[in-house]
């Protein structure tokens, strides 16, 4: 215990950008550790970046198909020999978690697997603390940002992702899970959550546009929404205020597409505002089907356009996926749609995965089904599994 302290307290001493130069001296004092490499998972969730202050010291790793990339998708750690030497070194590769965002990898050389065994719980919570040390250090350094970096953001991408909470959390009543395409160049598909001690608040955006324009429309909407559900207004007030915001700059030139989603957490009962086009299925009981709205206008369309707001019930084990129009609406090269049937099928075909897996996969599947052809419109999944109380 005394040399967990150590490492706690070794990295919340440390400056921003040491982080790994902290934890790599620490772990070599207290836990014999031969070399220490932190692992961040790009935006395109596909590859491990390598953190280092000297770019491309260390090669990228495959998210799939590497020993690493396995502790990631797992979110246990994972113990391997080093190639050659089956009774020697092994390396350790520990998930970098906070509360279910998955950052990425910290993979540790030990002296052998009896001793990386002995202190893999000790090793594995140093990882979770230094998943939240590395998001507290993003507010004072980039490096952790470029270090996620595979290729270069656009600027709308770059305003796009700094809008997001996170790509995914858990708590005991429900995991979420949320990806975007194409990553490194998106337009102005969004998604927004927050909770509190008995609610869940999920939006999910569609945006028109393209580039800097379709990312200053999602960012007006989405701060709207935000100020307004921080005010303490309700579902429907909330699309209300945030409408007149929009209708206020654009006068109806642009506007943008969301469904909002209120959870209550002790029962389950959910209210919804579906403004527009972004879908949502459910998986219950083996079974695939659409939760159908009454379609009312999208945010900033007309001036002060009132909203009403629907209720459902979840129940414990089904999953909420949620696709923008960018999933539903992509044409094979033959010049068939997408469309619920292939969704559904996608759906069913995850069923197994964890939430936070379950949008990469979804979009994968997307990508076999447009072909060649580059994206002309984001792709956006959200996935909930609801647990209940």
């Amino acid at each position: 215990m005394r040399r967990f302290v150590a490492a706690e307290r070794a990295l919340r001493t440390a400056a921003p950008h040491q982080l790994l130069e902290a934890v790599h001296r620490v772990l070599a004092d207290q836990y014999a550790a031969d070399s220490v490499e932190l692992f961040l998972a790009d935006y395109g969730m596909t590859v491990l970046q390598p953190v280092s202050e000297l770019p491309h010291t260390l090669e990228p790793l495959p998210v799939h198909n590497s020993p690493a990339g396995r502790a990631f998708g797992a979110q246990e750690p994972y113990v391997e020999a080093l190639p050659g030497r089956p009774d020697g070194p092994v390396r350790a590769h520990l998930p970098v978690s906070v509360r279910g965002d998955r950052l990425g990898v910290l993979s540790v050389t030990l002296p052998g697997r009896a001793h990386a065994e002995a202190c893999l719980g000790e090793l594995a919570e140093i990882a979770e603390v230094l998943a939240h040390e590395v998001v507290v250090a993003e507010r004072d350094t980039d490096l952790y940002l470029q270090a996620r970096r595979r290729d270069r953001l656009t600027l709308a991408a770059e305003m796009q992702w700094q809008l997001l909470p996170g790509r995914s959390c858990a708590r005991p009543e429900y995991e979420l899970g949320a990806q975007l395409e194409p990553a490194y160049a998106i337009f102005g598909d969004n998604f927004d959550w927050s909770a509190t001690g008995d609610t869940l608040s999920l939006y999910v955006t569609n945006g028109m546009g393209e580039g800097i324009e379709a990312s200053l429309l999602t960012n007006l909407a989405i701060n709207a929404l935000r100020n307004a559900r921080r005010a303490g207004l309700c579902l429907a007030d909330q699309a209300a205020l945030a409408d007149q915001a929009v209708y206020a700059h654009y006068q109806g030139r642009c506007y943008l597409s969301v469904l909002m989603l209120d959870l209550d957490l002790p029962t389950g009962r959910v209210r919804a505002v579906d403004a527009g086009s972004p879908r949502l299925l459910r998986l219950r009981a083996g079974t695939v089907e659409r939760v159908a709205f009454d379609a009312q206008l999208p945010l900033g369309m007309f001036e002060e356009t009132d909203y009403v707001a629907q209720e459902f019930t979840v129940e414990p084990g089904d999953r909420l996926v949620f696709v923008s129009d960018g999933v539903y609406d992509v044409a094979s090269p033959g010049g068939e749609t997408y469309g619920d049937a292939a969704l559904a099928r996608a759906i069913q075909a995850t069923r197994l995965l964890p939430a936070a897996e379950v949008p990469r996969a979804v979009l994968r599947e997307l990508t076999g089904h447009r072909g060649p052809s580059v994206a002309d419109d984001d792709a956006l999944v959200v996935c909930l599994d609801w647990r209940g109380r």
